[in-house]
């Protein structure tokens, strides 16, 4: 039976409220402590290593066990998501890796922490998928990049807190705390994130008209401080089209399938950034002869690049579109990757780290926290970004092998020689396959179950204005 709700239209009408304020901070406050509990294992590895407690080879499995635990993760939420809902996934994963780090705060041994490391990583790997698969789908079209971007802001802005309280706390109190104090604060944010509403797009989708209903009503009444609305978009659902049913198999038919690579490979892209060079910046400045303290201090002067390059995608998202600013950052980041590994001096390093941290970012507020969402339909939104989180995880995985290949072999030059040809390549295949979802509705973005390959490709071409 059709759906007479029409979630999509009526949200995206909405004036910017403290509706959306609210579900921006809600699920930040998961995805603030998330990133913080990623990012904590570049000083706590480095401290490791200084003191003798573990080794390369046992701080790359650390990162490794991170990875298959967000791999699985991932794979889990997608499913979840579309099939038990937004708030029952991301509240699930919660409760996981906060009580996962306090466990790890206790770790008798590194062998006892790269376990517990594991079950970080299930929960850590689900929040992502969902946290931004989620934000999207309560934002109108005109911001929803600038949102999604502010959602990249705060989950980004842990990298500077996390190698900040870092510097503050392990050369004095210790790796332990900050695997506890990461776990606390998860569970208070457990608690208090119980308030967060359903997606109405998902219950509707599912056929729970009557809780869509109630959501709707409620957001309308406060978006719209008691003036009129603006009139309900036409839609499929509102000339009384069913609702679409699809399955995760067909993210790899032909309709979907240009995207999911897509996705894929932004995915592939970014983390093999941030896991191949920006979480094992402490250890190289360690190695390269720095003491503890003074590689974490470089680290997080380098690490305010993470907030500046979200920021940055709150600025230009909904101005510079999705595909080709991805291509275009992804472009500069190959040539600071570049010159940072033939830079000589710890000052010029610095400056390139801090730009590098910047655009890789940035390409998270771009990418991961926005274009990887709105390629997919509502139905199989958190499917897709599982998929494409699970190749982004199997990077992880991958990235810190071969980093102590090439370091052993060539140093700080070839592990950023291998980074640059990754960001060509992304750039390579945005330009001749991207999708530009910019200031479009999720339902006008997403592929009718029927849409040949041929068909979107000549779609793409099309201005968003004369596709309505």
């Amino acid at each position: 039976m059709p759906s007479t709700v029409n979630a999509g239209p009526r949200l995206d009408r909405l004036p910017i409220s403290g509706f959306h304020r609210r579900i921006l901070w809600l699920i930040g406050g998961g995805m603030f402590l998330d990133s913080f509990d990623i990012y904590l294992a570049g000083g706590v590895l480095g401290a490791l290593a200084k003191s003798g407690w573990s080794t390369m080879q046992l701080n790359a499995a650390f990162l490794s066990s991170t990875f298959v635990g967000m791999l699985l993760g991932a794979f889990t939420a997608g499913l979840l998501g579309d099939a038990k809902g937004r708030k029952f996934t991301y509240q699930f994963n919660l409760a996981i890796f906060g009580l996962a780090s306090i466990a790890g705060a206790l770790a008798p041994n590194m062998m006892w922490l790269i376990v517990c490391r594991f079950f970080m990583g299930l929960g850590l790997g689900a929040e992502i998928v969902v946290g931004y698969g989620s934000v999207g789908e309560f934002i109108p079209p005109a911001v929803r990049g600038k949102w999604s971007a502010y959602l990249s802001l705060i989950t980004n802005s842990a990298l500077f807190f996390s190698t900040f309280i870092g510097y503050l706390i392990i050369p004095t109190i210790g790796w332990r705390a900050m695997f506890a104090l990461v776990g606390a604060g998860a569970l208070v944010v457990w608690v208090i994130r119980k308030k967060m509403p359903e997606s109405p797009r998902w219950l509707e989708s599912q056929g729970r008209d009557a809780e869509a209903e109630a959501i709707l009503r409620a957001a309308e009444a406060e978006s719209s401080r008691g003036e009129a609305l603006p009139p309900i978009a036409p839609s499929l659902e509102a000339l009384g089209a069913p609702p679409r049913s699809t399955t995760l198999f067909d993210l790899f038919k032909a309709a979907q399938i240009r995207r999911t690579l897509l996705a894929i490979c932004v995915q592939i892209g970014v983390n093999v950034v941030i896991y191949g060079f920006i979480v094992w910046v402490p250890t190289f400045l360690i190695k390269q002869g720095l003491g503890m303290a003074s590689s974490l201090g470089y680290t997080t002067l380098m690490s305010l690049g993470g907030p500046t390059g979200a920021f940055l995608g709150v600025l230009v998202a909904d101005r510079i579109g999705r595909k080709n600013g991805l291509i275009a950052v992804a472009l500069i980041a190959a040539l600071v990757g570049w010159l940072y590994g033939h830079s000589t001096s710890v000052a010029t390093a610095t400056v390139l780290g801090f730009l590098l941290f910047t655009l890789t970012y940035l390409l998270v507020a771009l990418g991961i926290a926005t274009y990887i969402p709105e390629l997919f339909a509502t139905e199989n939104r958190m499917r897709a970004n599982g998929i494409a989180g699970c190749a982004g995880r199997i990077a992880g995985i991958l990235a810190p092998q071969l980093v102590v290949v090439l370091y052993a072999t060539g140093g700080v030059k070839d592990v950023l020689s291998v980074i640059v040809g990754v960001l060509v390549v992304m750039a390579a295949m945005l330009a001749l396959f991207g999708i530009e979802t910019n200031r479009r509705s999720l339902e006008d973005i997403a592929p009718p179950p029927t849409l040949d390959t041929d068909a979107e490709l000549a779609g793409a071409a099309v201005a968003p204005e004369s596709r309505h």
